[in-house]
């Protein structure tokens, strides 16, 4: 028995741990790289951590010249937990687990104590220093004359970290989409105020990892002393590692490469932050005597779930031909469920959740985190405890929400201008700051109204709408918060002016009318607008407090995003639509003939569908804000490998008059019959490509194309074989 064996019996019988053959190759390959494709639950922590250990028991290898990165702090402390129960008898520190930026900040911090320069972070600062989104704000504000919203924040934070972290020279900045002005502009003020004193640096985040990257290139002792540190490098949930990060990497490893890389190209889903997939596919390129193997055994769901979402991201191209697979019994199926209006599907949520047991066994996942509003809304209302994974939900503090409270605020009030200043340009005013400045100096005891008729230079269109905004607002005095928001949205012309808004700073309608749409259904059944206000503030403190209920039996709300690594009895997926997963513009650019985004919106949905042990559920609903909407292709791609179409081999003609009458040539895939054909199946048609069907009845069927939707005549669809299943959901 060699000490590989001996190794894993030992630890079979000390902590009844068994390993597979493909995770004993992994842990007994020591020497050169090592690519380990993980597919979803296959034991990849429990694999690493043996590793480590064989490589200190077995290999007699110092435990501090070991280096495994992961990518956030939870998992290097998941990681050095587990570590600690399977090794008890080494020091919980005698592994060098950390984050790969706690590794950069280590090496920035030689390089400029090296060189004798200081520098302060302007992120995760609780000093009261030089803050990053404060910075980026007064930036905005001074170019473009105006606050920037969360939304503009948050993309504009995006576009700065995702320039660093791929390492793009300048003049590849303008290739990068980003509907902020002057963009660039900023970006390059930005790093100017940042690096204003050469012998004082302010760096956020990635300029850790930018300047670490820098400091093994342009010195080369300080990148022999971290090279001499360490023998074995061990890096985890790789397919989240930026350009930057691989090339510290690169560098770190050079002298003995003893890389040890888990990944899952197929869970790749944080591109939009700079991680580079493509990386892991070219590996031999950059590493050409690495080992590639697969982890494809999959210990955590149910072999109906493991079979079908094995099919469904084989739909990919870009990606190594994996089979995952399991040797879990038969649970139960995937139930698809499509509601006639989003609103129910809240409702039936919580239907179905208030039957289970154990709270915690369940989880909600959906895309954006706005779809835990309305959720959120139901579960306080029926007394069900959540645990929200997403604590940085900035619902509450939209200025779409903000703007609907100042509006109810003038019900009660109409004297106050600090008020009316926060509306008047979303209710067509338009006034002048010389009028604005003239109404504040007027006696505030009169209506704000009255006021402004009473100056001289006013417009035909401006008593218009003063007067016809005076009226609604008397009009809602009183009245239930939900008719007083239907008011503000129709009358005041609210709606108009978020369109508008929208067309001229780039801001997504869409979302925007869904905000509106949540707050009416937070109203709904509320008598006065005191109850609508109290009502968000304590959904917000709710919200708030539901971190705390992380290890209590209580439901978990999650994006797909941050639902990576966990896993659940009971999975809900909400929201499946097009235009949410896949999103619009992901549509749109795979129209154009570019595939990578949509096919990490295929990574993504996949993410969602692995996290279910025993029963998963997708959700969707015909209508969403009174519009019709199609049902997300995906889960009509998810539905045709559960119920693949029947095909039906066409009659021969009886004569050879029926055999000439039609031109149409014969087509043996073609649907059939009626029995064949479901809602939100992907067929293509001869003519018009492929199609999700939306709706069938009274002889039609509708079918929602790429460009437009059509209402065709069922029975000549069949006549004539001019549907046939479609193999692929999204070929162009």
């Amino acid at each position: 028995m060699n000490k590989g064996e001996i190794f894993f019996n030992r630890k079979k019988e000390q902590l009844g741990v068994k390993l597979n053959d493909v995770q004993k190759k992994s842990v007994l390959h020591t020497k050169g790289p090592l690519l380990l494709l993980a597919s979803p639950g296959s034991g990849k922590t429990t694999t690493t951590i043996m590793r480590i250990g064989y490589l200190i028991e077995e290999e007699g290898v110092e435990p501090s010249r070991i280096k495994a990165v992961t990518f956030s702090r939870a998992s290097a402390s998941d990681m050095k937990e587990r570590f600690a129960r399977f090794f008890p008898e080494h020091p919980t520190d005698s592994v060098d687990f950390s984050t790969i930026h706690s590794l950069a900040f280590q090496v920035v911090r030689d390089y400029f104590y090296k060189r004798n320069v200081s520098y302060q972070l302007i992120e995760g600062n609780q000093d009261g220093g030089p803050n990053k989104k404060l910075l980026v704000r007064k930036i905005y504000k001074s170019l473009n004359g105006e606050n920037i919203t969360e939304e503009q924040l948050e993309e504009l934070t995006t576009y700065i970290s995702f320039i660093k972290n791929k390492l793009l020279p300048r003049e590849e900045w303008r290739n990068i989409d980003c509907d902020i002005p002057f963009v660039e502009t900023i970006f390059e003020e930005y790093e100017k105020i940042k690096n204003a004193n050469p012998s004082n640096l302010l760096l956020d985040y990635d300029d850790m990892l930018t300047i670490a990257n820098d400091a093994f290139i342009n010195d080369g002792m300080i990148l022999q002393k971290y090279q001499n540190r360490y023998d074995y490098v061990l890096t985890d949930e790789s397919q989240d590692t930026s350009l930057v990060q691989h090339a510290i990497i690169e560098k770190l490893v050079g002298p003995h490469r003893n890389l040890y890389v888990v990944a899952d190209d197929d869970q790749s889903i944080y591109s939009w932050r700079g991680a580079e997939p493509k990386y892991l596919l070219d590996f031999k390129k950059v590493y050409p005597d690495a080992v590639i193997l697969k982890m494809e055994q999959n210990y955590r769901s149910s072999k109906d779930i493991v079979d079908v979402a094995n099919r469904f991201i084989k739909r990919n191209k870009d990606r190594y031909d994996k089979n995952m697979f399991t040797e879990n019994p038969v649970q139960k199926p995937i139930v698809i469920k499509q509601f006639e209006d989003y609103r129910i599907q809240a409702k039936y949520l919580v239907q179905e959740i208030d039957r289970v047991e154990r709270k915690k066994d369940v989880a909600v996942l959906y895309r954006n985190n706005s779809s835990s509003i309305m959720l959120i809304n139901e579960l306080d209302r029926n007394q069900i405890p959540f645990y929200i994974k997403d604590s940085d939900n900035r619902f509450f503090s939209h200025w779409v929400v903000k703007d609907i409270l100042n509006f109810m605020r003038m019900t009660y009030t109409d004297k106050r201008v600090d008020i009316f200043e926060q509306i008047y340009t979303k209710c067509g005013f338009y006034l002048s700051r010389e009028q604005l400045f003239w109404l504040a100096k007027k006696q505030p005891s009169e209506s704000i109204f009255d006021r402004l008729f009473q100056y001289k230079g006013l417009k035909d269109y401006q008593v218009k709408q003063i007067q016809t905004c005076q009226k609604t607002f008397q009009e809602m005095k009183g009245e239930k918060p939900l008719k007083a928001i239907k008011l503000i949205r129709h009358q005041l012309g609210y709606d108009k002016t978020l369109k508008e808004m929208s067309k001229k700073l780039g801001f997504k309608t869409d979302y925007l009318f869904s905000v509106l749409q949540t707050l009416e259904e937070i109203a709904d059944t509320l008598e006065t607008m005191e109850q609508f206000a109290d009502r968000l503030k304590h959904l917000e403190n709710l919200l708030k407090a539901s971190k705390f209920n992380k290890n209590k039996d209580a439901i978990t709300l999650s994006t797909f995003h941050s639902s990576k690594g966990l896993e659940f009895k009971k999975v809900f997926m909400i929201d499946l639509i097009e235009g949410v997963i896949p999103s619009h513009d992901e549509i749109t650019k795979y129209k154009d003939g570019e595939r990578g985004l949509m096919e990490e919106a295929v990574r993504l949905f996949y993410v969602g569908m692995t996290r279910a042990e025993q029963e998963l559920e997708l959700l969707s609903y015909k209508k969403h804000n009174g519009k019709d909407v199609a049902q997300s292709r995906f889960v009509a791609n998810v539905k045709n490998i559960i119920l693949p179409p029947v095909k039906v081999q066409p009659a021969e003609p009886k004569n050879t008059r029926e055999r000439g009458k039609s031109t149409v040539p014969y087509n043996p895939n073609a649907i059939k019959t009626a029995d064949a054909i479901k809602e939100g199946m992907v067929v293509k048609h001869r003519v018009f490509g492929h199609g999700t069907i939306v709706s069938l009845g009274e002889g039609k069927i509708e079918i929602q194309f790429q460009k437009e939707k059509k209402a065709l005549l069922l029975e000549t669809c069949l006549e004539m074989g001019l549907l046939e299943p479609a193999d692929e959901v999204w070929v162009k």
